[in-house]
């Protein structure tokens, strides 16, 4: 019987890769997303991955949407999460607003999306959670107190629940991606793209999302069972650490 897993953010850019490979991989898949319902109807009419509209930054919403998907599919035995949010700035004019609401959605999300699952992880002896942290929760970056103080706190949390965990046979690990070519990325002007982002990567491109996709298969699978409480560093060889 094919294992059940959850991504968060799952219906775009790396979330979407994501998804993807997991059901190319055999997983039944579903995909949860914050907003954007004509690109989930869009996605899940290209893939036909279930998709779960739901907010992780409330934990009341994402007990909800976890029980459907477990009444709908069956218990949730892999998870990643993936959802996340920007709100740059400089910290000297940030707002409490814009601090909270990256918090939110992407450290407390942790805690929502993995305290619903936990507990029949541990009964069924056997769990896969995927972090998606960042290269700038690893080193920090202008303009991104906020994002990196949330994605930072992931790779703490990260390593805290794989030691309790491991026990129960429940793997936790984390993958932090550098640039990756998505929409947001591809965004950015050919230039500042030339000048100030592809001179930093020693491979000299941009990730593809597929690429952060193919760790998380791995992660997820049985061969990576020795494997927990690690960070996968997927950036180009940008931050090296």
């Amino acid at each position: 019987m094919s294992r059940v897993a959850v991504v968060t953010g799952g219906t775009r850019g790396i979330g979407e890769a994501i998804s993807k490979a997991l059901k190319a991989a055999g997983y039944k898949v579903a995909a949860n997303y914050g907003g954007n319902d004509a690109a989930a109807q869009k996605f899940k009419a290209a893939t036909g991955i279930a998709v779960y509209k739901w907010d992780v930054a409330s934990y009341d919403s994402c007990t909800a949407g976890l029980k459907q998907v477990e009444a709908d599919l069956g218990p949730v035995e892999v998870l990643v999460n993936n959802a996340g949010i920007t709100r740059d700035t400089m910290f000297h004019r940030m707002t409490p607003e814009q601090w909270g609401a990256v918090i939110n959605t992407n450290l407390n999300s942790l805690f929502n999306m993995c305290r619903p699952v936990i507990e029949g992880m541990r009964s069924r002896k056997f769990g896969r959670i995927i972090n998606i942290s960042s290269i700038n929760g690893q080193k920090g970056q202008i303009g991104q107190a906020n994002y990196s103080a949330a994605k930072a706190g992931e790779l703490g949390f990260t390593k805290a629940l794989a030691q309790e965990g491991a026990k129960s046979g429940i793997t936790v690990n984390a993958v932090c991606p550098g640039y990756i070519a998505t929409e947001m990325v591809k965004a950015v002007p050919q230039d500042v793209l030339e000048k100030s982002i592809l001179p930093h990567i020693p491979l000299g491109r941009l990730g593809e999302p597929e690429e952060i996709a193919r760790c998380v298969v791995f992660l997820a699978s049985d061969e990576s069972g020795f494997i927990t409480g690690s960070t996968l560093t997927a950036n180009g060889g940008q931050y090296v650490i």
